[in-house]
Formats: C-alpha cells, sequence, structure tokens
C-alpha cells in the first residue's frame, strides 16, 4: 500500500505560517509529499527547499485572483495539489500550512490506512481538532470552532475540495468517512498580534469585495486576542516538530479564560457539550459510517 501527502502554499514566510512542521508532521505517514508553491511575494521555495527530503516534490501554481469570493481560490489549490499525486497511491493525507499533526497519532493514523484500504465505502478518514488561539496555551473550546474534519481521502480523482477547502465532496455529496482517534492541531490563530492581523489582512483579501478589501486594509496593524468568546488552557503536550517554534515565541499574550461571553442558548449548548461530549445541531461536513 502507498500512501501520498499534499498540501498547498503562498506567502509563508510573509504570513508565518508552520509549513515546515507541517510538512514534517507527515512525512513520516507518506512515501511521497506534493508541495504545491502559489506565485508568492517571498522566499516560500527556498523555506520548503531546507527541509531537504527526497519525499517532497515541489510543483509551482499561479493562484487565480477572479476565484476570490468564499475563499474559492483555496479549494482549487487544494485540487491541483491532489491531482498530482502518484496514482498508484491508496490514501492521500492532506495538511494545511497551519496544522500539524503530533507523532503520537501515527498509529491510529496508520491502523486507519491498513483497516478500510480494501473497503471502498469509506472514501475518507475522519480526525479531531485543536484548535490554539494566541499562544501556544491557550485552545478554543466553543461551537465556533469546528471539531473535526476529513484529512485523509481515498486516491479517488472523483473528490474535490470544497468551498474554501476546509472539506472534501464528490460532486454535491458528503464522503463517507471513519472516525480515527486522532487530532489535527490547528496552529493558525498563533501568532505576535502585530503578525496575526497581517496575516488576517492578507487572507480577508479572499474573501472580499475591493470595497470591503480596502476597510479591512484600514483597520489597525494589532490583532486584539481578547475578542474570543471561550477558550481553555492546553495542559498536553505539543509536537516535537513544533518544539524550536515555541520557543522561539517573542512576545506574551495573557487571556482571562474565566470569561464566557456566549448568548443563553449557546452557553446552554456549550456546558451541555462538555458535560456529555456531544455537539448538538453540529454543521457535519461528511457522514460517519458505522
Amino acid at each position: 500500500m502507498k500512501v501520498s501527502g499534499f498540501t498547498f502554499i503562498k506567502n509563508a514566510v510573509l504570513n508565518g505560517y508552520p509549513i515546515v512542521e507541517a510538512i514534517l508532521s507527515v512525512l513520516p505517514l507518506v512515501d511521497e509529499m506534493i508541495v504545491l508553491i502559489g506565485d508568492c511575494d517571498d522566499d516560500t521555495v527556498g523555506l520548503i527547499e531546507t527541509i531537504n527530503d527526497p519525499k517532497i516534490k515541489i510543483h509551482h501554481s499561479v493562484w487565480d485572483k477572479t476565484l476570490r469570493s468564499g475563499g474559492r481560490v483555496l479549494a482549487v489549490e487544494t485540487d491541483k495539489a491532489f491531482a498530482l499525486i502518484d496514482p498508484a497511491s491508496t490514501w492521500a493525507v492532506y495538511i494545511q500550512g497551519d496544522e500539524v499533526i503530533h507523532e503520537k497519532y501515527y498509529p491510529a493514523i496508520r491502523k486507519g490506512f491498513e483497516q478500510y484500504k480494501d473497503n471502498s465505502k469509506v472514501q475518507g478518514l475522519l480526525f479531531k481538532y485543536t484548535h490554539f488561539y494566541g499562544t501556544y496555551d491557550y485552545v478554543g473550546d466553543s461551537r465556533k470552532w469546528y471539531h473535526r474534519e476529513v484529512r485523509v481521502i481515498r486516491n479517488d480523482k472523483s473528490i474535490h475540495s470544497y468551498k474554501d477547502a476546509q472539506g472534501f465532496r464528490i460532486g454535491k455529496k458528503k464522503l463517507n468517512v471513519k472516525l480515527i482517534d486522532a487530532y489535527i492541531y490547528h496552529y493558525g490563530w498563533v501568532k505576535s498580534p502585530e503578525q496575526m492581523m497581517k496575516k488576517s489582512k492578507n487572507l480577508g483579501l479572499l474573501w472580499r469585495t475591493d470595497e470591503e478589501a480596502k476597510e479591512m486594509l484600514q483597520q489597525p496593524d494589532y490583532f486584539d486576542f481578547n475578542e474570543f468568546d471561550s477558550l481553555a488552557k492546553f495542559t498536553d503536550t505539543h509536537p516535537i516538530v513544533m518544539q524550536k517554534r515555541i520557543a522561539d515565541k517573542n512576545w506574551n499574550v495573557e487571556l482571562d479564560i474565566t470569561k464566557k461571553k456566549l448568548s443563553f442558548k449557546k452557553r446552554l449548548l456549550y456546558y451541555f457539550e462538555k458535560k456529555t461530549g456531544i455537539r448538538l445541531f453540529d454543521f457535519r461536513n461528511y457522514k460517519t459510517i458505522r
């Protein structure tokens, strides 16, 4: 059985993406790693080349600026990268530029590969999520953070990336997936206040009209991390590949996690989920099969 990995990236240096760590976290699981690099304004290519691993296959792409609405260009770039993987592969591991897999989950992921490789009804593997916020010490624990998503798909080219590349579909149909006991660590909201606002402005251009983008660019160059609804302290370990980046952190954000800025309805759902582990009325971008 062969397994491929794939990702896309643009302006990783400018936006402070942990893309090197993301790729390193996938390499032990795959036989090849497709990295599709967009038309950058920085040395993202040089950054990826520093990994210097024979599994990595770098390709280049030009992003279509007309696909700005709803972040559609992100799905298009995902599909381009997926199309480049080896046809002989059974599975494809997808990772975004701000996501990392902890090494402690490798056994569960490999078990999923083996367990479902011959079951064509299983079109993907579903991961749980941990979303970090502000620093590496806080995680978002409210319903605004998606708590599960598909990050391994069968090598079936009828599968395509959906909307802004959060998940996958076949036509309009959701994938049939199996939940595995593994997490994706999402670090997209962990940056200095200045870098976070810079990234927000850059990415905002992918979703907004010219007028909306102009208005956003006029906002202060400092992100206010106090604008959260609910956070919790992170008490587990980070992936080994993240240790240097964490050690090099040069900002400090102190957040009061006792504050819960939730409406009455969201508060009820929040505490129900904490007590039962069940998330009611949640949007699911997939179909979990038993």
